[in-house]
């Protein structure tokens, strides 16, 4: 349901919303938390869109304020979403005009939901300082979008100077996957330190800055940045130990290969995130990020400057080849596929009926970790197959051995009764000796 209201205030707004609550049958005590968007016109369509597919995971009234055109009289028009065109959510859109449009707090506040977090969103350019914003002054979380600038760099620099605890950017949440993964590989064999690392990501990537400040944070190792085309966000990320480099390389948009010394090259599942998914996971939390604030705060300080591309740097030997990824990642994918259907004509049939006793019987042996009937045939069937040479070769063996312990153990036969009667004989005589003394 959509109810739009022209030049209204507050209090229309809210007797609306409480009428149009009761005839829809919403909800207003499952909401957690209350999102104010603040966007201009030309981009409120997406950021609605954005909103709402987050607040499915986080039920919330969200409050759109786009500022309108300051000239002319004050003006206060409103949209009103419930129901299916809200999905979980309550929206509300405020078009602010004339000298109205620079007094967005007021007209949000009688709009809050009561005793519930506030966090603010500006999914375009934000304020340079946005803990100091009217409307960020009064939210726990602040949540911006360092990539929509036109200078990101410019931006990252300007988010620490202004730094106040509750503010965190999209461009950090965008790499939850690839610190994740990281992590997991030194949590491999062989556990040796990090001696340096390097970044490849494209100019316009803030991200790609944050991760190599969040790596030399928590290596304490020089982290190098590498430069990529525009647009191509985050490529590659090596870490060199002695043993040999963790390279982990997303040539294209979603798959990456991971590759690291005594361990099996990988394909890896690594698309880009897109708002709604990073949107949802900021609201997750409305607590300070520390690792967020230690990376900007400190460790965009202690970068190098990007001297290399990634071609020259591939070649160079100092940063993974993109192409080689590539073809990498193409050969494991054919392999898994081969790997599949060998395995799927190899298995054995399924039997077509079972008793309720069996499917129990197995279903214990699965839970514990033991392999079925079916498991150890067909791995009796694959090492048969693996090794025909040496199982011909070791059949002759096999038989002459069984045939020497047969013909063992027929004269170990024969050859009891023969000590029998020879122990027999002997005590005869001497028991005949024994009676003619």
């Amino acid at each position: 349901m959509i109810r739009d209201l022209t030049d209204t205030t507050t209090t229309g707004i809210s007797k609306t919303l409480v009428r149009l609550r009761n005839e829809v049958g919403a909800m207003a005590l499952g909401r957690v938390l209350t999102l104010v968007v603040v966007v201009e016109d030309i981009d409120a369509g997406t950021a609605i869109d954005v909103a709402n597919q987050a607040s499915r995971q986080h039920p919330c009234r969200i409050i759109v304020v786009i500022p309108g055109d300051r000239r002319g009289r004050n003006r206060l028009d409103a949209q009103i979403r419930l129901g299916g065109d809200a999905g979980a959510s309550e929206i509300v859109v405020l078009r602010l005009y004339g000298a109205l449009a620079n007094h967005g707090p007021s007209v949000v506040v009688p709009l809050l939901l009561p005793d519930s977090p506030i966090v603010a969103w500006w999914p375009g350019e934000a304020p340079a300082d946005v803990g100091r914003d009217p409307i960020g002054a009064m939210a726990q979380r602040r949540i911006t979008d360092a990539a929509q600038h036109r200078n990101p760099r410019t931006m990252l620099k300007k988010r620490a100077a202004t730094y106040a605890p509750g503010d965190t950017d999209l461009s950090w949440t965008r790499l939850t996957r690839w610190r994740g993964l990281l992590a997991a590989a030194l949590d491999q064999p062989p556990y040796e330190p990090i001696t340096s690392a390097v970044v490849s990501g494209a100019p316009d990537s803030p991200s790609s800055d944050l991760l190599a400040a969040w790596l030399q944070r928590r290596l304490k190792v020089p982290v190098h940045r590498v430069s990529t085309p525009r647009g191509s966000g985050i490529s590659s990320v090596r870490l060199d130990r002695k043993s040999g480099p963790i390279d982990l390389v997303r040539p294209g948009d979603a798959v990456a290969t991971l590759s690291q010394a005594g361990q099996p090259d990988r394909r890896i599942s690594l698309p880009r995130r897109e708002v709604p998914e990073c949107l949802a996971d900021e609201l997750r939390r409305l607590d300070p990020d520390d690792a967020y604030e230690d990376a900007l705060l400190h460790g965009l300080q202690a970068l190098q400057p990007v001297r290399l591309t990634a071609a020259s740097a591939a070649k160079a030997g100092k940063a993974p080849d993109p192409a080689e990824s590539r073809r990498l990642a193409a050969r494991l994918g054919r392999d898994v596929s081969a790997k599949e259907a060998s395995a799927m004509i190899a298995a054995p049939p399924a039997p077509e009926h079972a008793e309720t006793e069996q499917v129990r019987a197995a279903t214990v042996r699965k839970l514990a970790g033991k392999r079925t009937p079916r498991e150890k045939q067909a791995e009796k069937a694959r090492k048969e197959a693996a090794s025909p040479s040496s199982t011909s070769s070791s059949s002759p063996t096999k038989k002459a051995a069984t045939k020497k312990t047969t013909t063992k153990k027929t004269t170990t036969k024969k050859t009891t009764p023969r000590k029998a009667a020879t122990t027999k004989g002997s005590t005869t005589k001497a028991a005949t000796s024994k009676a003619t003394s």
